[in-house]
């Protein structure tokens, strides 16, 4: 069982959604945070909505655009803390359009988000979990790094790239006793949807359906951090969206044939 009591958690995408609900929870466990997202102000209303620990919150924005920066965000953290405990990469950017619409740049634009920026920051971050010989190193994926579906291509894939990635990882670092966990939401009731890229790369600017009937980031966020407790490799959270993961794996062609029936959102 992870303890995570006094513990440096370095939380990315932190000014809203599944990364906001994380703060609260991990402030709670008395750790020492830093918040970081692109919007200052909204760092501020994260950090002051937490209850607990205020002292022991370092506001670090951070744009995951602007990936080459990575080393000396880093940097600030270890000279502020002096340790990195548990890095959650949690920041993305989600897509709403068709494969054969969407120009290569806003395909480039959602890898730089979802994972070119999740890896950059991961290698910064793992220099100094080797010399401690301890970490946790966890990605914020989602069922569609499990399996693809309409309208979501490029995103899809960033997301399979990183189950790649951090599976490899896994077995590199265990030896230094860092862990890694990929987090796998479904429908979480966020700002999700109205974030997303379309095809000319603006925001799609409607909610989803299914994300408004979701589970709250609170609740997804308590199960995470149940996850995290017992160092599952990976956290699957939601409704029946979780299901088509395990039929895909064991009855493929009725995955597809579930799957082509579902509404298109």
């Amino acid at each position: 069982m992870q303890n995570f009591s006094n513990k440096v958690v370095w939380i990315t995408g932190a000014s809203s959604g599944i990364g906001e609900a994380l703060c609260y929870e991990f402030a709670k466990l008395n750790c020492k945070l830093i918040i970081s997202a692109r919007r200052l102000n909204e760092l501020e209303r994260v950090k002051k909505n937490c209850s607990e620990n205020q002292n022991q919150i370092f506001i670090l924005p951070f744009d995951l655009s602007d990936a080459a920066n990575c080393k000396g965000l880093a940097e600030q953290v270890i000279q502020h803390f002096g340790r990195i405990d548990v890095l959650i990469n949690n920041g993305g950017v989600s897509q709403r359009s068709l494969a054969e619409e969407t120009p290569l740049e806003v395909d480039r634009r959602i890898f730089e988000t979802d994972y070119f920026s999740t890896i950059a920051l991961t290698k910064s971050v793992l220099p100094y979990m080797i010399a401690q010989k301890s970490g946790y190193l966890v990605a914020t994926s989602s069922v569609a790094g499990k399996y693809g579906f309409f309208l979501r291509s490029s995103y899809a894939a960033a997301k399979h790239a990183l189950h790649g990635f951090f599976e490899s990882l896994r077995f590199e670092v265990m030896k230094y006793n860092i862990k890694v966990s990929l987090i796998c939401p479904g429908k979480i009731k966020t700002h999700i949807s109205l974030n997303a890229l379309n095809a000319k790369g603006e925001k799609f600017g409607k909610m989803d359906e299914s994300t408004e009937k979701g589970i709250s980031a609170a609740q997804c966020a308590k199960k995470i951090l149940e996850g995290l407790h017992q160092e599952k490799e990976e956290i699957f959270i939601g409704g029946k969206e979780i299901l088509p993961v395990y039929i895909k794996r064991f009855f493929p062609g009725l995955f597809t044939w579930i799957m082509k029936r579902q509404k298109v959102e």
